[in-house]
């Protein structure tokens, strides 16, 4: 499987001045057939000093951008570079970036044919050949300079960007021929089916992480390439990427969590850099991953139907992620790396809080009004129903908001935090499952925020990834972490919760989520899967959107999942049957 290389961000390369230029055509001359005018430069300095005239001003003329852009080319092409770093207004830099063409980028047989100038702007196509450890392969590019006017002296120059030796270099960038760094792999699934972009178009989120994390510990061989290498990148190879030590710290599911790292600081980049051209692929290792090949087809059937869905399964007993998918597979990844208010389906973790706290029991009498206010807020239940004399049963069963919110002045501020923390393993931004993730956001709130956190409003943040990790814990009592490729590959450490649930709390809440899913909001999803059910749904208003986020999470004996339909409304109508399909492809 090859690498698909990330181009590199940041930066324009510098403008261009519009203008022609003038070339004579010279039978027999070097410079692809043209030559400069004769008498004039040839070294970039004029016959005459500064102290002897005057300092011209102004854009440089025709003949200066000729000769200057013309001179300098001429002698690139010739491989002498200090001449054609003294027609430039940054001999060092011009001299370094030519020496690493050919020392480091292994370019050889260069020729350069200027185009027609645009004003100071002359574009001009490069041919030369890539030759590395006895392979050797042509290389073409076109690319453009400007001539500029020097200050103090009125010399007429090329200026200097790296752009010039090529268009996609940016400063502190060089080209280099080597190995490609990381090894190919090729990800198969659980039971060794061979996992691809092509066949599970989701996964393509993923794969070039597994190969940066992953690449040199499968057992594969790298090949060769000439790529762009960063400011501070190792010498040998494009090394790893930085996998997912990295954390999306996104307020939305429009910002992507990053694994890159690097930029143009002091020390290595980890970031690879663009490929130019691939020279020999290398040999593939291959990794295996948790993914059932099933359930990942089953979850990139179910988000292909509608807009803007993701799912997560993952396995209560180990915690291994057995499949996710996005309904937009080629941008940002949701599923693992999004940042949004998760509803009602927060209710397990406050529930889990209440019921450790003595404010809730299972079958304990329990208000459910149309109304409760907290700090200054006005809360209600869809379509303002009420429950007289019942219990937190039958409160959760139907996901009455008002019975969370009035419980908020007897829990202290950082209850909630606390308990998604330490019972849940989310918030602590050190879940290690082999790609980049969101680990979840619970934050100390107070007043109305708090009340609204509650019913997973406020600035609680989670993705399918961490509701799916949150019933599974709820089913076991204990948090494991979602991993996609086992520890044992690399020697990670998993995350792990300070503490597990206690006895008493985990079975109410399970006996809650089961009751959900049988009897609740949950019951028409899940209707016809079993006994070993347990379930779970929310809706999540969002400001200037029309419809709520719909969420539902289950599981279905050793296997849970959660989805997102983005302004989906109610979660048991839009996102309760993409969850049924998926843990009925899990067994």
């Amino acid at each position: 499987m090859g690498k698909r290389r990330r181009a590199p961000g940041g930066g324009k390369r510098n403008p261009a001045v519009l203008g022609s230029v003038l070339a004579v055509v010279v039978a027999g001359a070097g410079f692809g057939g043209y030559s400069l005018l004769s008498g004039g430069q040839d070294d970039g300095h004029s016959g005459s000093s500064t102290a002897q005239r005057q300092v011209k001003k102004g854009p440089p003329t025709t003949v200066e951008i000729r000769r200057a852009s013309h001179g300098f080319l001429t002698a690139w092409q010739k491989g002498d570079r200090a001449k054609a770093a003294k027609y430039t207004d940054d001999a060092g830099a011009a001299r370094a970036a030519l020496a690493g063409y050919t020392k480091d980028a292994h370019l050889t047989d260069v020729k350069v044919v200027p185009g027609k100038a645009r004003g100071a702007e002359v574009p001009y196509s490069v041919t030369a050949t890539v030759a590395y450890k006895g392979k050797r392969k042509p290389f073409a590019y076109s690319s453009a300079l400007t001539v500029v006017r020097r200050a103090e002296d009125g010399r007429p120059l090329v200026g200097w960007h790296p752009s010039v030796v090529h268009p996609d270099l940016k400063q502190g960038e060089t080209l280099r021929t080597g190995e490609a760094g990381t090894p190919p792999i090729r990800a198969v699934d659980r039971d060794g089916a061979e996992l691809t972009a092509r066949a599970h178009p989701s996964l393509a989120a993923v794969l070039d992480d597994l190969r940066d994390r992953f690449g040199e510990k499968a057992g594969g061989t790298a090949g060769a390439e000439l790529y762009i290498a960063r400011k501070g990148s190792k010498e040998a190879g494009k090394g790893g990427g930085a996998g997912d030590d990295a954390k999306s710290g996104a307020a939305s599911d429009t910002r992507s969590g990053s694994d890159s790292g690097g930029g143009d600081g002091e020390g290595p980049d980890p970031r690879p850099g663009k490929t130019l051209l691939k020279l020999s692929d290398g040999t593939p290792g291959r990794l295996r991953t948790t993914i059932s090949a099933p359930v990942q087809a089953a979850a990139e059937k179910q988000a292909a139907k509608s807009p803007r869905t993701s799912i997560v399964s993952v396995k209560p007993s180990t915690g291994e992620v057995l499949g996710f998918a996005n309904s937009a597979p080629g941008g940002f990844n949701t599923a693992l790396q999004g940042s949004i208010a998760p509803g009602s389906t927060m209710k397990i973790v406050t529930g889990s809080l209440l019921l450790e706290k003595g404010l809730a029991g299972y079958d304990k009498p329990h208000p459910c009004p149309k109304y409760a206010s907290y700090g200054g807020w006005k809360f209600q239940n869809v379509e303002k129903f009420q429950i007289k004399s019942g219990t937190f049963r039958d409160s959760f069963g139907a996901s009455c908001n008002t019975a969370f919110i009035t419980q908020a002045k007897k829990l202290g501020d950082d209850d909630l935090t606390k308990q998604a923390q330490e019972v849940f393993g989310l918030g602590r931004d050190n879940w290690s499952i082999g790609v980049p993730t969101f680990d979840g956001a619970v934050p100390v709130q107070r007043d109305a925020a708090k009340a609204a956190s509650l019913i997973g409003q406020g600035g609680v943040r989670m993705n399918p990834l961490n509701m799916a990790s949150v019933i599974a814990t709820a089913k076991t009592g204990t948090f494991r972490q979602p991993y996609l490729v086992a520890p044992s590959v690399d020697g990670r450490t998993l995350a792990k919760a300070p503490r597990a649930l206690s006895g008493s709390a985990q079975r109410q809440l399970r006996r809650l989520l089961t009751y959900t899913a049988t009897s609740g909001s949950g019951a028409e999803p899940m209707a016809g899967l079993g006994s070993d059910i347990g379930a779970k749904t929310g809706s999540a208003e969002v400001d200037n959107q029309k419809k709520p986020n719909g969420w539902f999470t289950a599981w279905h004996g050793d296997t849970a999942a959660a989805a997102v339909v983005q302004q989906g409304g109610r979660g048991g109508a839009s996102a309760g049957p993409v969850v049924r399909a998926v843990l009925l492809a899990g067994g």
